[in-house]
């Protein structure tokens, strides 16, 4: 056992494929040149011998992740290095140059995860397996023998890393760009590679907790463990059937084949809002059938990105999370804002019924630059003259659920894991009972909690000396990173766990915004730092915690996913920020919306707007004692009581599983991607979700358990390789179709106002 464990050596080493005890320990599988990747079982362990080898308590994760290991396939190789590192590049230069469109490609690591395959394998038929240094300690050769699936899922954490967004980018780009303030190359290294690597120490601190757990089975993972099997294992095809592999090839051809319809002969498939085509003149039935800028109903969208753009694969969520984002949904949309719409709310008939936008008080754009002086401080004269912000009553209410989210998530948290929590900090230096999978993780050597702490120490001191030496440039307090660090650190575990059980995760943006508003308002690059350092290291923790449970059902060596995820890290965001800095460079008037340039950069206006919000103006002006919603600081207080009826109810009524299954931070934060997600997004995902995880799950659970996972990899696959074809071919040259069939929506009238004496071009005027 101790011979498997691997300490991070640079290429594989040469192994003797004679070892009479491997030979042993894989008796009942062929030699390796032979075997399936994933067929060896753990035979030869003592203890799986003695123990009666168990499942996993999760019926999903028993259904899609295989109980064996092979601990002889070599795992950080020469092809592992090359093609990881060529994923992370590509894709990290691919996702930030798309980023600033006018319509950003989000290109997933999927995309990495299929291609690389017949690159390894073709590596491993053409490189030669000679070895170098042979008979000495540093022995290797290129060619360790056949590409295998340990080496693919290092492959897929490097794409992870470029495939994720960087987002301290965002700050980057908003003082360059909108408020045209100077920011060096070397601070903003510093602030991105911070950002990123803060997350890691957290992620180490909370491993005990959220990866080694059954109960935290993070269904995200099982659609690629379910790809990396259709792709590695070897499987006969039944009659009449189709192995994984066959089903995966058909679903992404298909996929691939049919994006060229909404993504670009007929865009009008993103959001089919038939309610409109009937009452082409009324703004009530539009406002009430648009899917993009109403609420919804009826509409659908047959587009995948549609699906599963801002929510993710709902194949890959479980049908009591779906339920549950459901019912958030209908009760948010469906009644509490057109109630509040229609009893004119904050004046919520003056603005649109479904906006992001900011407003006058008579329902016109607010003019944000006439606020701003020299000094990109809160000019308070010219505040008073503009007059008060105003928010659409549906912006009002989406930031008062997330307060509620935020509160209800502790709460939840305390009262169904509470105990479970601190009987696992108790234990943590106690033998436990584990699953099959954290048994066979055993036999590789941990990595050691004092790694990360040293990754924690280290990084927060850079940081702190970062924004106390530039000060002028980042604006943030030593004191603001350390309360950021704070905030982070209570959220991260309850944050995790219910990402970990139900793959949706309330956000921390608006109360670290909140926070640094309050107690520095007037300081705009300090509240994005503040936010990226508080929030974004947050969502880091919970996306390599993430990386380690894929590592953890796949069986790599903890320490090799730990380099992989260190490298890939600090490489994606040496990329991301060179290629942001060359684009800002060198494209002149970027992120210029009013220009008819396709460089409109949509995600950095919200960031930037967010800044003047809550960093400019600040939340005291919004929802304080000077607002005019500080009535929305009521759902926070809801928020903390609503996961206590729900926990008094199952209480009072045990029996009743069903109740136990109602979870309030997710059911509350439901519309947390609104905006910029709209109403299609939730209804077609809804009803995705539906047909895969009660339908299919309940009436057909072989089909389920042999497809599921691998069609969410194909439909995904399938997009962003089509969306790549149709971006570099004809986005690129401004090469459109102008017919009705690509006009989105089809309701010009959804966005009107219907208070008495607004006036807006294109809408009636209501007396």
């Amino acid at each position: 056992m101790e011979d498997s464990e691997q300490v991070l050596p640079l290429l594989t080493k040469v192994k003797d494929q004679t070892n009479p005890s491997r030979a042993s320990s894989s008796s009942s599988c062929e030699t390796r040149e032979e075997a399936e990747d994933l067929c060896l079982p753990i035979s030869g362990n003592e203890e799986g011998e003695e123990e009666e080898e168990e499942n996993s308590p999760i019926r999903e994760v028993a259904l899609t992740v295989p109980t064996t290991d092979d601990t002889s396939l070599p795992v950080l190789t020469f092809r592992m290095w090359v093609l990881g590192t060529l994923s992370c590049i590509l894709l990290s230069f691919l996702n930030q140059f798309f980023w600033y469109r006018r319509e950003p490609l989000s290109i997933s690591a999927i995309s990495a995860q299929i291609a690389v395959v017949p690159l390894g394998r073709l590596m491993a038929a053409k490189i030669s397996d000679r070895v170098f240094l042979q008979g000495s300690k540093w022995e290797f050769t290129l060619n360790p023998g056949p590409f295998n699936v340990k080496e693919h899922v290092l492959i897929t954490i490097f794409a992870n890393a470029g495939a994720g967004s960087v987002y301290a980018i965002h700050v980057v780009t908003v003082v360059k760009a909108f408020y045209m303030k100077n920011i060096t190359f070397f601070v903003s290294f510093i602030v991105i590679v911070t950002t990123q690597v803060l997350g890691f120490g957290w992620a180490g601190i909370f491993r005990k907790y959220l990866v080694e757990p059954a109960e935290m089975w993070w269904p995200a993972n099982l659609v690629q463990v379910s790809l990396f099997r259709a792709l590695h294992e070897k499987e006969e095809r039944t009659k009449g059937g189709l192995t994984r592999t066959q089903f995966f090839l058909i679903a992404f051809v298909c996929s691939f084949a049919y994006y060229v319809f909404p993504g670009y002969l007929f865009q009008m498939l993103t959001s089919l809002s038939w309610v409109c085509w009937f009452f082409p003149t009324s703004v009530m039935a539009q406002q009430i059938g648009s899917g993009l800028h109403g609420l919804g109903v009826g509409a659908i969208g047959l587009d995948w990105s549609t699906i599963s753009s801002y929510l993710g694969s709902p194949l890959a969520s479980p049908w009591f999370a779906t339920a549950n984002v459901g019912v958030g949904f209908v009760l948010a949309i469906y009644v509490v804002v057109p109630i509040c719409y229609w009893l004119d709310v904050f004046k919520a008939k003056t603005f649109p019924l479904y906006s992001s936008s900011l407003f006058t008080s008579e329902g016109s754009k607010y003019n944000i630059t006439s606020i701003i002086d020299s000094k990109f401080h809160l000019d308070l004269q010219a505040y008073e003259r503009e007059g008060p912000l105003y928010l659409s009553t549906f912006f009002a209410i989406s930031y008062g659920i997330g307060f509620a989210a935020l509160s209800a998530t502790i709460v939840h948290v305390a009262l169904f894991h509470g105990r479970e929590i601190w009987e696992q900090s108790k234990q943590s230096f106690k033998e436990k009972k584990i699953d099959i999978h954290t048994r066979l993780m055993r036999r590789y050597k941990e990595v050691p909690e004092w790694w990360f702490w040293c990754i924690l120490a280290i990084n927060i001191s850079v940081t702190i000396f970062a924004c106390e030496y530039y000060i002028d440039q980042l604006q943030l307090p030593w004191w603001g990173v350390l309360l950021a660090c704070t905030v982070a650190i209570i959220f991260t575990l309850p944050i995790g766990i219910l990402t970990a059980i139900t793959n949706q995760a309330p956000g921390l943006n608006i109360i670290t915004e909140y926070i640094i508003g309050y107690i520095y308002p007037g300081y705009p690059v300090a509240n994005m730092c503040f936010k990226v350092y508080g929030y974004i290291s947050m969502k880091q923790a919970v996306l390599f915690l993430q990386d380690f449970k894929l590592g953890h059902y796949m069986k790599i060596p903890p320490r090799n996913m730990f380099m992989a995820q260190i490298v890939g890290t600090l490489l994606s965001c040496l990329v991301y920020l060179i290629t942001a800095w060359w684009l800002m460079e060198t494209i002149p008037n970027i992120c210029d919306s009013v220009s008819n340039s396709v460089w409109t950069c949509p995600g950095d206006k919200v960031f930037y707007d967010a800044s003047v919000i809550w960093g400019l103006i600040g939340p005291r002006r919004i929802f304080g004692d000077l607002g005019l919603y500080k009535s929305v600081n009521w759902f926070f207080l809801v928020g903390a009581i609503a996961p206590i009826l729900v926990w008094l109810a199952s209480r009072m009524f045990p029996r009743q599983q069903w109740i136990k299954l109602i979870n309030m931070p997710v059911l509350i934060s439901a519309i947390s991607s609104m905006p910029p997600a709209t109403a299609v997004n939730y209804t077609t995902w809804l009803l995705a979700g539906f047909l895969s995880g009660f339908v299919v799950f309940r009436y057909r659970p072989h089909l389920w358990e042999r497809y599921n996972y691998v069609l969410s990899g194909a439909l995904d696959a399938g997009l962003a390789f089509m969306g790549v074809l149709l971006y570099m071919c004809l986005g690129l040259e401004n090469v459109s179709l102008d017919w009705w069939g690509n006009e989105l929506d089809g309701c010009p009238l959804a966005s009107c106002p219907t208070a008495a004496g607004i006036v807006v071009e294109g809408c009636p005027l209501y007396t």
